[in-house]
């Protein structure tokens, strides 16, 4: 291959990987330099010009001419006098040569190298702007096209035909998705697998609903309404908290719109999942309350890092919810697990849990206590569902346990 072919269809490929200019230069050079110093050890006194326009590029080598006897004859800087006048018969000592390298007699195997890796510098460069693009772009929503569907992750295009990756972790649990069609997601993160970027789509995100908020509510877009926090069981339920800084706007009521129109469309995409949005307040306690609505509290205690919450036994389902949703997410949301227990009789008086040594357990009576439940009423005053989320009870253990609790006080 001349010189002239191999520019061209350096220069085509690039183009092709919209490489700019500039750049396309310095990967030229960058590989015909490696080319001298390979054959000549250093490169330092060679300039190497490339047009573009034309598809050529010439190498020139530049050497101060000394005498024949001199003792630095051998620098590379250096050429005998009688080696220059073999160029031109009237050279002289001290006068410099411009010698031009012929692109051939770097001799074929070089040659080959040097496209080999003119075109791998492109791939290498390809690949950088692809993860410099993304890496910007995480935790931004972008539409991207499904091309394949595999076991644990589903492959998507972007408008440049780049390969995205959704992994099955990070997709709604009621995805199903279909060759050809475009989705919506979030950059989740940018992972660099040796040389080669691998970009994690995510639809699964807190952040991804986030997004969903922002491109169907103008007034969390233009900033008129704050997203404090969002917490979410992907497909399940979410919950949402909002804040508006001006006065005559009611957050909840713009973010769920007329006849719930704005919430709608972001219920339909996330295939179904129950969306709560509540009012935020630096208050903790109506916070804790918007939180686990629709449950009605009746008190709330703050015992250090965790919250306990009491209400009547009808209100203990909605405030624990569907396999733990409610709490799960209010607690989440607050920052500091929560603790339901229901309002019992206080007239009746307490008992131990060390008095029912004999037929529970120690271990669960050590559980118990882990957990702050030293008495047969605090324990009773806890929710089944909750007791089992907070200790390594099974369900059964805890059936038997309130069955036995409950008896001394029906006694």
């Amino acid at each position: 291959m001349d010189s002239k072919r191999l520019i061209e269809s350096f220069t085509d490929f690039a183009k092709a990987k919209n490489i700019d200019r500039p750049t396309v230069i310095r990967i030229l050079e960058d590989v015909f330099r490696a080319m001298i110093r390979k054959k000549f050890e250093v490169d330092d006194n060679f300039d190497i010009i490339i047009n573009l326009d034309e598809g050529d590029f010439q190498i020139w080598r530049f050497r101060e001419i000394v005498d024949d006897n001199s003792e630095n004859i051998w620098d590379h800087d250096k050429v005998s006098l009688s080696e220059a006048q073999k160029l031109e018969d009237d050279f002289e000592i001290g006068e410099e040569v411009a010698e031009e390298i012929k692109f051939d007699s770097f001799g074929r195997r070089a040659i080959i190298v040097a496209k080999q890796a003119l075109f791998q510098k492109v791939k290498d460069l390809e690949k950088d702007i692809l993860y410099n693009k993304y890496a910007q772009l995480v935790g931004e929503m972008i539409n991207a096209e499904v091309y394949q569907i595999l076991h644990r992750e589903v492959i998507l295009l972007d408008d440049e035909k780049n390969e995205l990756t959704l992994p099955t972790s990070e997709q709604i649990p009621k995805d199903r998705f279909k060759k050809g069609e475009y989705v919506h997601a979030i950059v989740h993160e940018v992972e660099s697998q040796g040389n080669t970027p691998r970009v994690v789509l995510s639809r699964a995100s807190p952040i991804f609903l986030e997004r969903l908020f922002e491109r169907e509510v103008p007034e969390v877009s233009e900033g008129l309404i704050t997203i404090k926090k969002v917490v979410r069981e992907p497909g399940e339920r979410a919950k949402v908290a909002v804040e508006s800084y001006d006065d005559r706007i009611d957050p909840v009521g713009a973010c769920v719109g007329i006849k719930g129109t704005r919430i709608h469309s972001i219920v339909r995409e996330l295939q179904g999942e129950n969306i709560d949005v509540i009012n935020y307040t630096d208050n903790i306690d109506l916070y804790i309350t918007r939180a686990l609505s629709p449950a009605k509290l009746s008190s709330i205690q703050h015992k250090g890092d965790r919250i306990a919450v009491y209400l009547k036994p009808e209100q203990v389902s909605l405030a624990i919810g569907r396999g733990g949703q409610n709490i799960k997410l209010a607690s989440r949301l607050i920052g500091k697990e929560i603790d339901v227990y229901r309002e019992l009789d206080v007239q009746e008086d307490d008992v131990s849990i060390e008095e029912f040594a004999d037929e529970v357990e120690g271990w669960i009576i050590d559980e118990l206590k882990k957990i702050g439940l030293d008495s047969a009423k605090s324990v009773l005053a806890v929710a089944k569902e909750d007791l089992e989320r907070r200790t390594d009870l099974e369900r059964e253990s805890i059936d038997e346990l309130y069955r036995i609790l409950s008896q001394e006080f029906e006694d």
